[in-house]
């Protein structure tokens, strides 16, 4: 029932933000949808929907952002779209990213990579500074 400028305003509402409308313009734009910000989800495709969630989460400038399988619904050409959006908006704040997934060609852009096994930790690589 929200357009995807009410859906990232909601948080920084909840939490008190005096500049929420402001703040979400800005992100919403940011993500590249400044065009789309009064459609509601039924009228974004899953890309849009994606960049949405994205706004979202960085909108509140958490310390720490956990993603599960940001791009399992996505084709592969906008998957790759919104990773990098998703790396670019992660380099631009001071949020901590934790990025789960079982795409190693995704898990190895990232700055450290902790492999599991039947819920065991089985390596934990740091890439090369």
């Amino acid at each position: 029932s929200l357009n995807a400028l009410e859906n990232v305003m909601l948080p920084l509402e909840l939490a008190g933000a005096a500049d929420a409308r402001a703040k979400s313009r800005d992100i919403i734009d940011k993500v590249g949808l400044g065009q789309r910000w009064s459609h509601y989800p039924a009228q974004l495709s899953g890309g849009e929907k994606q960049r949405v969630a994205l706004a979202r989460a960085f909108a509140t400038e958490p310390a720490v952002l956990f993603a599960d399988e940001p791009t399992g619904n996505l084709d592969s050409r906008t998957g790759e779209k919104i990773m990098q959006l998703m790396f670019d908006l992660n380099r631009s704040s001071s949020t901590t990213l934790v990025l789960v997934t079982h795409d190693s060609g995704l898990a190895e852009r990232c700055d450290r990579i902790l492999s599991l096994d039947a819920g065991k930790l089985v390596s934990d690589v740091r890439a090369a500074a």
